[in-house]
């Protein structure tokens, strides 16, 4: 496979294949100015919403990219995107890809797509326009029209973290997150719990999922039945946690533990035990997921399951690489191993 910038130059013939179009062709077919199609290719804003949807259907339906400099000049990119970018773990992700792509003189592009409407069709354009070398798709969902795109483009995809069953072929780096889910539980199971409350992550990603079975695998194994009171809603971040731990410390019987299925949560919801005068891990054990560097130094350490983040992202970036030089993985699916990392923020359950 050749690389994206060697492909989709602007002619009138090319003699491996059909005719090209040109930005003037285009710009006759839309009814604009050619400055106007220029505009559009390269992703600026001073365009109105109807002008650009009707251009940007004419350069997907004519395969039309942007001439690139002469060789040697442009610098190879990869394109990073991920739903959203406020998350120390997106932060994780972005260091192990940067790492890769350094080492091989590559670049990258970091982009948000935010679940916003047209959003991921203006990253669409913009890539066209760039002529990216490759892209990693953490944990988002792309609509499957632009799946097929990045296909007719030639351009490789890897996805980290799919969000459910991935549209296309493409290669997927995750975490063993039921191993992970399960290691958690037992570990409480193994302090004397029984009432453990579960914190969900957004159930649309398979790796919250996969983290749920693992809890409810863990009961079932240690014979324990399963409370559905004591599983409730979060979206990985800090509120929920929060909302989610006074949501279980509201209950009847409320639990002994709370397993938080990602970091930030476990952290909201050691907050929501401070405030009302609740001690960790005297009162309530409270455990984790992602294994983020700031907790660590939360009060106290946090007890959480490790998911190699940053080597997710290496391996995901050394996968695209190879996908750019027509070198094909060994494996369609990889799952790194997670690690149950045993801090102060478990113990046993107050006798009461």
């Amino acid at each position: 496979m050749a690389r994206v910038g060697d492909r989709g130059k602007a002619a009138t013939q090319s003699p491996d294949g059909p005719a090209k179009v040109t930005i003037t062709e285009i710009a006759r077919e839309a009814g604009v100015s050619v400055p106007t199609v220029s505009r559009v290719v390269n992703g600026r804003s001073d365009v109105s919403p109807a002008t650009r949807a009707r251009v940007e259907d004419l350069l997907q339906r004519h395969g039309y990219q942007r001439r690139p400099p002469a060789p040697g000049d442009r610098a190879a990119l990869l394109d990073l995107v991920f739903n959203d970018l406020d998350s120390p773990w997106a932060v994780e992700i972005i260091r192990g890809v940067e790492e890769v792509a350094h080492e091989a003189g590559v670049g990258t592009v970091v982009s948000a797509i935010h679940d916003r409407a047209g959003a991921a069709r203006q990253w669409m354009t913009n890539l066209r326009a760039r002529a990216s070398d490759g892209v990693i798709l953490v944990t988002s969902v792309l609509e499957p029209g632009l799946h097929d795109e990045l296909r007719r483009l030639g351009v490789p995809l890897v996805v980290v973290d799919p969000a459910g069953s991935p549209a296309t072929e493409a290669p997927t780096v995750g975490a063993t997150n039921w191993a992970g889910g399960m290691a958690a539980t037992e570990h409480l199971l193994g302090l004397g719990h029984r009432r453990i409350g579960f914190i969900e992550g957004p159930p649309r990603l398979l790796c919250s999922r996969a983290r749920l079975d693992g809890y409810r695998a863990a009961l079932d194994v240690a014979g324990v039945p399963v409370d559905d009171a004591l599983i409730v809603p979060g979206d990985f971040y800090h509120e929920s946690g929060f909302t989610g731990c006074n949501q279980l410390l509201d209950l009847a019987q409320p639990p002994t533990a709370i397993f938080a299925s990602s970091d930030q949560m476990a952290l909201g919801a050691i907050e929501a035990l401070r405030r009302r005068g609740l001690r960790v891990p005297e009162d309530m054990s409270v455990l984790g997921f992602d294994d983020l560097p700031e907790v660590r130094w939360s009060a106290p350490p946090l007890t959480t399951v490790r998911q190699p983040l940053a080597e997710m992202g290496k391996l995901a970036a050394r996968f695209v690489l190879d996908l750019a030089r027509s070198v094909a993985p060994a494996s369609s699916r990889v799952e790194l191993a997670t690690e149950l990392v045993v801090r102060a923020s478990t113990g046993e359950p107050r006798q009461v």
